[in-house]
């Protein structure tokens, strides 16, 4: 495909700018529940000196959740946050230094080791509800497209490098056809919710919320985006830069535990979970609790398991000729948790 590297640097840099000019808050003390448990600043003051910066993919409630959870408040050390629109440009961002941590779907990983960026997959998010689909492929309402087949020669809106990428690369593939046999339109959420809504495009593979709000609108569910042709996990990645250094390291395994913390309370108060949604995507509370069992998860080390499937899907890209360079993910791997850590099984009250 020419020009791919191309376009996708223009639009990882455009995208990445934007979010880290966004404001940039740091987690103060106006928690509204009482902060949960983590290393405090007398534990740990070396860490005093660290400011880490979280990047917040698509509004995951993780920035809201900090301030609702106060699970920060007492951290010996500050955070702040950067919101991204979706995962490749944040997967630059942490290979950069500009962010310290973030989580991202099965894809940006693979896209971003074949740019040889620098960067590890540290973590995973498992899907509490495996069955629940994260995303999917979507059609208009009235569309008269019915099967997987019958996109040949139709136009795909697709955020490139993302899940939903990888989404539309193994349905395709689970029919015999590959993207020469159909026209992957490469957009950002926003612009592709543009060209579903006006007819610029005959489906679009699209995540949740953006897929429960097109559903709730009329549109018609293709294609589910569950196992054999996608994952319901996804995946934190970390900055070298970061992970290189012994006691910044420690630091940021602090962060992702205090994260994990407060997801793990997001699950049992999943009316303020809704609000958080709510609140940062700027979207309607009713749209925010459809789609909150796609949201609800669970943070565990990378097992083999992950690496495997994830290494399936790197070579599917290359063998699609959407990446150009073989990536070994185990090599793209560094987990930070202990083994057996389980967010699911914390108590939160």
């Amino acid at each position: 495909m020419p020009n791919t590297a191309f376009r996708n640097s223009r639009l990882v840099g455009a995208v990445g700018l934007f979010a880290l000019a966004s404001t940039l808050v740091a987690c103060g003390s106006t928690s509204e529940a009482a902060p949960l448990s983590g290393s405090s600043a007398s534990s740990h003051p070396e860490w005093s000196k660290y400011t880490f910066t979280i990047g917040d993919n698509g509004g995951d409630g993780s920035q809201a959740l900090a301030k609702i959870t106060g699970v920060f408040d007492n951290a010996p050390y500050k955070v702040k946050f950067a919101r991204f629109t979706y995962g490749p440009p944040l997967v630059q961002a942490a290979a950069s230094g500009d962010i310290d941590l973030g989580s991202v779907g099965d894809v940006p990983p693979i896209t971003g080791a074949a740019k040889e960026y620098g960067f590890k997959v540290v973590a995973v998010n498992r899907s509490l509800r495996p069955t629940q689909a994260l995303e999917n492929i979507i059609v208009p309402k009235g569309s008269q497209l019915k099967t997987l087949g019958d996109l040949k020669g139709k136009k795909i809106a697709v955020p490139q490098g993302s899940s939903a990428h990888g989404l539309a690369l193994n349905a395709l593939k689970s029919v015999g056809l590959t993207p020469k046999d159909v026209k992957l339109v490469f957009l950002d959420p926003a612009a592709g919710a543009t060209a579903f809504n006006t007819g610029k495009v005959d489906a679009w593979s699209i995540w949740n919320p953006q897929s429960a709000i097109a559903v709730k609108n009329g549109a018609r569910i293709l294609a589910k985006g569950l196992p054999p042709i996608d994952q319901t996990s996804s995946y934190y990645v970390a900055s070298d830069t970061s992970l290189k250094d012994p006691a910044k390291r420690a630091a940021l395994t602090d962060v992702l535990k205090r994260l994990a913390r407060e997801f793990a309370w997001a699950v049992k108060h999943e009316d303020k979970y809704a609000l958080a949604l709510s609140q940062e995507q700027g979207i309607p509370l009713s749209d925010a609790k459809a789609s909150l069992a796609a949201f609800e998860s669970r943070v565990t080390p990378v097992e083999k398991s992950d690496i495997e499937a994830e290494q399936k899907l790197a070579d599917a890209f290359l063998e699609a000729g959407q990446i150009t360079k073989k990536v070994d993910v185990s090599s793209i791997t560094d987990n930070l948790l202990p083994a057996g850590y389980d967010s699911s099984k914390l108590k939160v009250d």
